[in-house]
């Protein structure tokens, strides 16, 4: 009785070759579906999105180990995942025309102060949540912001307007009005 539990913990029901070979095209699956996904899929996530990732794990799981149960068949699934994972990361350190491919280029959904409406379609992010994402950097309104991206891995970065001169000297010029009105509002002994 202990020796079949111990066989049925540890003895791998499927070839090793197999065990091997099943992560990795479930791995390269998985970086392809979530490439095309979009950037939101990775850092943007609503409740929708992150029920779909945990899903989406429980899915693949039975690609991954196949019909085998045993712990040995698991370590061998996750270490084949941890090291396709290294090897890749390793590879497209050094490759950094690839590594844009696989994971995209960065887009700019705020330029000069305009929303880029378009770009936030693609990537399926609404105002709310772009608004949403300002207000946790500090920003008030949109209206704050010269410039947004949304990078490869869906973090999305804000850039403040910077007054120009002609808002600074136009700014300045008010400040001295006020102060002129206030003198001549004064009373004068």
């Amino acid at each position: 009785m202990e020796m079949r539990v111990l066989h049925d913990m540890f003895a791998v029901g499927l070839p090793i070759a197999e065990k091997v070979l099943r992560p990795i095209l479930v791995y390269i699956f998985l970086v392809v579906a979530l490439r095309l996904a979009g950037k939101r899929e990775l850092a943007q996530l609503n409740p929708f999105d992150l029920v779909v990732l945990l899903t989406l794990s429980n899915t693949v799981q039975n690609a991954i180990i196949g019909d085998d149960n045993s712990v040995t068949g698991g370590i061998i699934g996750a270490s084949t995942l941890l090291f396709v994972n290294y090897l890749v990361v390793r590879f497209l350190y050094g490759h950094s025309r690839l590594e844009r491919f696989v994971e995209g280029e960065p887009d700019v959904i705020i330029e000069n102060g305009c929303v880029r409406t378009d770009k936030l379609k693609k990537e399926l992010i609404t105002m709310a949540e772009l608004q949403a994402a300002a207000h946790k950097q500090g920003f008030g309104t949109l209206d704050e912001i010269d410039r947004a991206v949304i990078d490869p891995g869906g973090a999305i970065f804000f850039w403040p307007k910077k007054p120009t001169v002609d808002s600074e000297r136009h700014n300045e010029i008010v400040a001295r009005l006020d102060q002129l009105s206030a003198q001549l509002a004064r009373p004068r002994p």
